[in-house]
């Protein structure tokens, strides 16, 4: 048996002759159970943000994407791509050629990116999952050039989603100067008309700036006829995408950057992860400073049990065996307030999952969800966990030795 251990039980559940005395160790362990709470609450809204906006991307962005590592685009007869395209698990493979360019629809414009891709992008996106219209997904059709623009920008430009006339894209030459007299001249103007749809990835970057159109028309508008700017990939299902991904790699060598969905992301998802531990940095703060509640309750009980602790040393005990018996009734506090606090905060993330008890906005419809979203992820469990236990056991290691000499 561990006598310190079981003495320090004993301590932390029997009834003191100082009422106080269990009154503050019950505050100690809440207030530790009401931070652990918080850190488990807060970092599943971050996990739910992040998973909400991930699911987001998966109708738009390719599962893999290829990209040159220098310059916008790059000949769409690579060899390197060709090898990449031969892969056994490539499922679908498209090009895109994707730039900025203003578009003018009537009185309005608005600086934009003009992405062209091949007729198989619905085979290779979701696409038609978050079209909006009365219309079908097109690029062309003969001699015709469709654009399928994203809801904000379609909005700020004036339209609807079967908008009649044309759309004007203007793109400034590669080659030649600018003629100041005749400005005009130093651009190329292509006009594109509706499919009779628009997309809503209710993503801001993609609803607010982008225009679909097919590859030939995007070629032509920027003057880059047999190149790409990203060769998009889909997998077959099934694949292992990390293994597929490392060959990619390994056979695009400094070349070419290869892309998965989150890297696509890459800025979103970093600032989301920093917001992310800054929130836990300063909820371990709030940690640590209801942890002092700990160590006021053990000098009470230090003080309380002097004379136990002559008896215990009557019995041979040892001033290490004393000393332990204190610093096991601060991390049995902890420890209780821990799990306790990771229950609650579980039992409040299932009812926001299940009711929406935090809702985003007063009236419903006025953001993508209704309520917060939340995401229980079992490796922050851990981490709190472990964190709340440290917290605990480092914030009484040194009041309690220091109190024990003193006092005892």
């Amino acid at each position: 048996m561990n006598f310190p251990f079981y003495i320090a039980r004993r301590y932390l559940f029997s009834k003191k002759s100082t009422h106080v005395i269990n009154l503050i160790s019950g505050i100690s362990a809440v207030g530790v159970a009401v931070a652990t709470m918080a850190l488990v609450v807060t970092l599943s809204v971050f996990n739910g943000f992040h998973d909400l906006v991930a699911s987001f991307l998966t109708a738009f962005d390719p599962q893999i994407e290829v990209v040159p590592a220098q310059g916008k685009t790059a000949p769409a007869d690579d060899p390197v791509l060709a090898k990449i395209r031969a892969l056994p698990e490539v499922d679908v493979a498209t090009e895109s050629v994707e730039d900025q360019a203003l578009a003018v629809y009537g009185d309005n414009q608005a600086m934009v990116l003009v992405k062209g891709v091949d007729d198989n992008f619905s085979q290779l996106t979701h696409i038609n999952d978050i079209l909006y219209g009365e219309g079908d997904f097109s690029l062309h059709a003969a001699n015709l050039q469709y654009g399928t623009v994203g809801i904000r920008l379609a909005d700020q430009l004036g339209m609807s989603a079967d908008w009649p006339g044309n759309l004007y894209v203007y793109a400034p030459r590669r080659e030649g100067q600018l003629d100041m007299m005749n400005p005009t001249e130093g651009f190329v103007v292509d006009s594109l008309i509706s499919p009779g749809v628009v997309f809503s990835v209710r993503n801001g970057r993609y609803d607010r700036d982008y225009i679909l159109t097919s590859i030939g028309f995007a070629r032509s508008l920027f003057d880059c006829q047999g190149m790409l700017s990203q060769l998009e990939i889909r997998l077959k299902p099934g694949s292992d995408l990390d293994a597929v991904k490392a060959e990619m790699r390994e056979i695009a060598g400094s070349k070419y950057y290869v892309l998965d969905r989150m890297e696509q992301q890459a800025d979103t998802f970093k600032i989301m992860k920093i917001e992310k531990f800054i929130a836990y940095i300063f909820l371990t703060f709030i940690l640590a400073v209801a942890c002092f509640n700990i160590i006021g309750s053990l000098s009470m009980l230090i003080i309380d049990k002097k004379e136990d602790v002559v008896t215990l040393r009557n019995m041979g005990a040892t001033d290490k065996q004393i000393t332990r018996i204190f610093l096991f009734e601060g991390r049995m506090i902890s420890a209780i307030g821990a799990v306790a606090g990771i229950a609650l905060g579980l039992l409040l993330c299932w009812l926001q999952q299940e009711f929406g008890l935090v809702a985003l906005g007063e009236s419903s419809g006025s953001f993508v969800v209704d309520a917060y979203p939340v995401s229980v992820h079992p490796e922050d469990i851990v981490i709190v966990f472990l964190t709340v236990v440290a917290v605990g056991f480092a914030s009484v290691w040194y009041p309690v030795r220091y109190f024990a000499k003193r006092l005892l």
